[in-house]
């Protein structure tokens, strides 16, 4: 079975093709014959061995990759949301080689959901594990309709599908953005747009001196950040950050890994596909010979976008 992994941890250059076993199905599974395996920040970091000494892997190949789209080739005993010949998508919570880099993969039933109609597997495969951790940010905060949620990184994957969610949810929306980017965050929905930078949380109390209820800093600003913030309000961060203790901010790390098997909420988020309400965005897609070039790019910055890995 082909995949896209490492033998040793480094840089982008490591990344080639590799050999790995294919998985047995199991009640409850699904296999899926991936089309497509998007790539995110994650990857790059699995790649290089930051997550090696939790891996419960300890031996080569490893294979990066946090969500896939293809069809279903096979179902377990007890699945019947999906069946063989679906185009499907499904989230990825990788170890060793089954990560979402490969060109067959089994996933427990409930991380996995038909595509959004009329939505083909490249574009699918960006939704999952971006689409969960914005909607798992938004659920931890508790924030309600008329209250106001600032977005940090808003032109990214995770950003944007915040504010996308966050308005659909009847949230006012404040949200950074370069220049280059303001037009795109406008048309993802954000009510309010500032100019990025380290001085981000100043321009954001220009516009609400008291504070806003909520944060979600996509761009990992941490404690930059948290000034734009009420007393009391809510952080959703997504490196681990968790706050300064001060003035009662209520900081959720945002571990998209809790909620992996969540079908409701993955299923919902194609349903607000295919409403209108998600916007899915493809920056690029590569031969999945080519992961190295797709790590290379990402790494370098400024993509809008997913990249994608193509099988």
């Amino acid at each position: 079975m082909r995949a896209a992994g490492v033998t040793e941890f480094g840089g982008p250059e490591v990344l080639h093709i590799v050999d790995v076993e294919p998985e047995p199905l199991g009640p409850g599974q699904v296999r899926l014959r991936v089309q497509a395996a998007t790539v995110n920040p994650t990857d790059t970091y699995a790649r290089s061995g930051v997550y090696a000494g939790r891996d419960p892997v300890k031996t080569p190949p490893w294979v990066p990759g946090m969500d896939v789209a293809g069809v279903v080739a096979e179902v377990g005993e007890g699945v019947d949301h999906v069946a063989v010949g679906d185009l499907a998508m499904g989230v990825v919570v990788p170890f060793g080689p089954y990560g979402g880099y490969r060109e067959d993969k089994v996933l427990p039933g409930d991380s996995v959901v038909r595509a959004p109609e009329g939505v083909d597997a490249v574009a699918a495969a960006t939704l999952p594990m971006n689409g969960l951790t914005a909607r798992l940010s938004l659920d931890l905060m508790g924030l309600t309709a008329g209250q106001v949620l600032a977005v940090t990184g808003a032109a990214g994957s995770y950003g944007g599908y915040v504010v996308q969610l966050a308005k659909a949810d009847g949230l006012t929306v404040i949200a950074d953005a370069s220049e280059a980017d303001e037009q795109l965050v406008r048309d993802l929905g954000a009510d309010v747009v500032v100019r990025r930078g380290d001085d981000v949380a100043d321009r954001i109390r220009e516009h609400y001196p008291e504070g806003v209820d909520g944060l979600a800093d996509g761009s990992v600003q941490d404690e930059l950040v948290l000034p734009a913030v009420k007393d009391g309000g809510a952080v959703a961060t997504v490196r681990g950050y968790r706050g300064d203790g001060q003035r009662d901010l209520r900081v959720f790390p945002t571990l998209v890994r809790k909620v992996a098997e969540d079908r409701a909420a993955l299923d919902r988020l194609r349903q607000q596909v295919e409403d209108g309400a998600v916007t899915l965005r493809v920056a690029r897609a590569f031969p999945a010979e080519q992961a190295a070039e797709a790590h290379r790019m990402l790494e370098a910055g400024g993509v809008r976008g997913r990249l994608v890995l193509t099988f």
